[in-house]
């Protein structure tokens, strides 16, 4: 899709399915066990493939078709070839998961989808290009690249943020980034004389 190109693989297309995001594996232990997972402009979906193999039944959208191609037959993943910048959300307007996972793609527009897409307790990690990264490469268009706390301030008030970075990456290419990961809480139980117990989000990872 428009807007990025793999951090973990310089210089590859979505022919090369490349390996899971740092930030994606860091926090992927916070999506309920076997809860349904959406990629967002997956490519040949490294990060569908990952949670796949997590135990998650993963919905794969992308408008190349060629590299949703290559994950047919992998087990536990759906995919749907949609141009979702310029056609209809593809999904039901119902349709929830336990995590929504965007890298490197950003489409500003979408953002109400992608949170709506969230049900109780569902997180959301995304990580994408920022301001600055036009001093080292693609993507240089402003288009694609993040304002500065541009992500909390898109997720503010429906999601709980549990961690958040704006910087700069040096390894495995320099890459200025902004990458965030925050949680539609749901309602947890009341406990004995009205006190709430919180939720807890496991930083260790």
């Amino acid at each position: 899709m428009t807007g990025g190109e793999n951090l973990g693989a310089p210089g590859a297309g979505h022919a090369a399915i490349g390996e899971p995001s740092r930030w994606v594996k860091r926090w992927a232990h916070l999506a309920d066990a076997g809860g349904a997972v959406l990629d967002v402009a997956s490519g040949a979906g490294r990060h569908a493939r990952f949670f796949a193999s997590r135990g998650h039944p993963v919905t794969a959208i992308d408008r190349d078709a060629a590299a949703l191609a290559s994950m047919e037959g992998v087990p536990g993943i759906q995919t749907i070839a949609a141009d979702i910048e310029g056609g209809p959300w593809p999904l039901a307007a119902h349709a929830q998961f336990a995590a929504v996972v965007v890298t490197n793609y950003l489409h500003r527009p979408l953002f109400p989808q992608l949170l709506g897409a969230l049900a109780p307790g569902g997180v959301l990690i995304y990580e994408t290009f920022a301001q600055g990264n036009e001093t080292v490469g693609k993507p240089s268009n402003p288009a694609f690249l993040l304002a500065p706390g541009e992500l909390l301030d898109a997720v503010r008030g429906p999601l709980r943020v549990v961690a958040f970075q704006d910087g700069f990456l040096a390894e495995p290419r320099p890459a200025y980034v902004q990458r965030i990961c925050a949680v539609r809480e749901a309602q947890w139980p009341v406990k004995s004389k009205d006190k709430g117990v919180p939720p807890r989000y496991d930083l260790a990872g």
